[in-house]
């Protein structure tokens, strides 16, 4: 019964702005200061952006000329799913496009420290029948089709949003995007299938970019609608539904042009990046998500998954640098699912504009008949329709007769266990392949007869420690005397709590 009246007061103001010790952190003094340095006020309106494939999410604030600046840029912990829109329940996927973020969607009750949902499905989505629900940007580095940060990191970002709603903002913007729409990540994806869908919400991150205000977004016939007003001789402003036809309305001038200008500078650098045959990016089917680099480079075996990755000696040098916050024990870094690799054709390189393919040199398979068993490779691959009796190329056993010199040597042929795991460890970015090389170089018979099975690897058992009750900021630095200690603090008498009573 308790956990029934929590998730329906997640959307209520009474239990979004109720009093507690965690959502009432006050905001770092490293983040005043630099609210001073560029001229805003701290209850002044926010606006977040996240991107996918950098893992990042930015704060803006308005500074007192009336234009929104960056503020800060934290990495993401971990998102889940692939870059592309929410579709549908349960396909892990973290939404794109614009949403709207108002005190009910704070939650200071939630299981992950704190979290605000981020308002998925809006509008649009409904009207192309996606659905989902509690989509969130939340702690605790753990995602199932959210935004996760860590502990300290949401506390940080939860006072932000809290401090806007004090200063008036009745609503603060979130806008996601699969990656920063630059000339040279469009050109990258352009034959991405989801190409359409981000072009359409590139033109508010375009309408941001010039203007450095708040895109007012409307939708009709199934699209978004950016900054739209009345005509000149209109009596009331248009009325928007997504559904239907869309009323009549215009943009202003100013923002017009200025969103023109910098769309035209932007294709004609797509177009040289194409002339020139910039590669299209892989398709990395199967993956889970992905994770900024400072995380994945201090996680054992970490990977960046489908955000950009670093190269070792970097991860390398990002070991020794300071997270940015705690990360849980628990944390489960982006890896292929076999189970979508197995049920998958065999992955192709992604061609590359303007360079010819290299012809494909024949394979013959041996007569001899398939193993009864094998390794999980080879069952996975038979399973797959990889290999069979009569196609997989296999290497005669020895015979049993006095050994002969051979005049040349023969090279084996790949086996289907092989070729699969090598499309596998594709899959997986920064994979060393050369100790594949190593592992997999032929050795002599009797070295092979010799060695013994090697014992299956273990899970990790290793529990996470447990997390305070409060988290230090990580502006401030993560575990130092900045922490939060003992029971709920003092609010003053202007607290999220007290300047709210109105509107509950």
């Amino acid at each position: 019964m308790t956990a029934s009246v929590l998730l329906a007061g997640c959307d209520t103001d009474q239990v979004s702005l109720a009093t507690n010790a965690k959502a009432n952190q006050p905001v770092p003094p490293k983040l005043l200061a630099a609210m001073v340095e560029k001229d805003m006020d701290l209850q002044s309106p926010i606006l977040v952006r996240l991107f996918k494939q950098e893992a990042e999410l930015e704060v803006w604030k308005q500074a007192r000329n009336g234009q929104f600046a960056l503020l800060k840029t934290y990495p993401i912990c971990r998102w889940s799913g692939d870059l592309g829109p929410k579709v549908r329940e349960g396909d892990r996927q973290a939404p794109e496009g614009f949403y709207s973020i108002n005190p009910s969607q704070m939650n200071p009750q939630s299981a992950y420290y704190l979290s605000f949902n981020t308002g998925y499905p809006n509008a649009f989505d409904k009207a192309l029948g996606r659905t989902g629900s509690q989509l969130m940007v939340h702690g605790d580095c753990s995602s199932r089709g959210c935004y996760a940060m860590t502990d300290e990191q949401i506390a940080e970002i939860y006072s932000l949003g809290r401090e806007s709603f004090f200063g008036g903002q009745k609503a603060f913007q979130l806008q996601a995007y699969p990656f920063k729409m630059t000339p040279v990540n469009m050109a990258k994806h352009r034959n991405n299938p989801n190409m359409p869908f981000w072009k359409m919400i590139k033109e508010g991150y375009d309408h941001f970019e010039v203007t450095r205000q708040e895109p007012k977004v409307d939708f009709c016939e199934k699209k978004y609608v950016f900054d739209a007003a009345k005509p000149a001789d209109a009596k009331r402003d248009p009325v928007f539904d997504a559904s239907a036809k869309c009323p009549a309305y215009v943009i202003p001038e100013d923002v017009v042009a200025a969103v023109r200008g910098k769309q035209a500078k932007d294709e004609a650098e797509y177009a040289r990046l194409v002339a020139k045959g910039t590669p299209v990016a892989r398709m990395n089917t199967g993956i889970d998500g992905g994770m900024n680099k400072i995380f994945a480079a201090k996680i054992p075996e970490g990977s960046t998954g489908l955000s950009e990755g670093a190269e070792g000696t970097t991860l390398q040098m990002l070991a020794m640098a300071k997270a940015p916050g705690t990360i849980p024990g628990h944390v489960n870094p982006p890896k292929p699912n076999l189970d979508s690799v197995a049920s998958a054709p065999a992955p192709q390189e992604e061609p590359v504009v303007a360079v010819s393919a290299p012809a494909t040199s024949a394979r013959v398979a041996t007569a001899a008949p398939a193993e009864k068993s094998g390794g999980f490779f080879s069952n996975l691959g038979r399973k797959m329709g990889m290999g069979s009796s009569d196609t997989t190329a296999t290497t005669p056993p020895p015979q049993a007769t006095a050994s002969v010199a051979p005049a040349t040597t023969t090279t084996t042929p790949p086996t289907a266990a092989s070729r699969l795991k090598a499309a596998v460890t594709r899959f997986v970015p920064g994979h060393d392949k050369s100790k594949d090389a190593t592992k997999d170089a032929p050795k002599p018979a009797a070295t092979v007869a010799a060695k013994p099975a090697e014992p299956a690897k273990q899970p990790d058992t290793r529990l996470a420690a447990t997390r305070p009750a409060l988290k230090p900021s990580v502006s401030d630095g993560a575990g130092e005397a900045t922490q939060i200690m003992g029971a709920a603090p003092v609010i003053s008498s202007n607290s999220f709590d007290s300047r709210f009573g109105a509107v509950k």
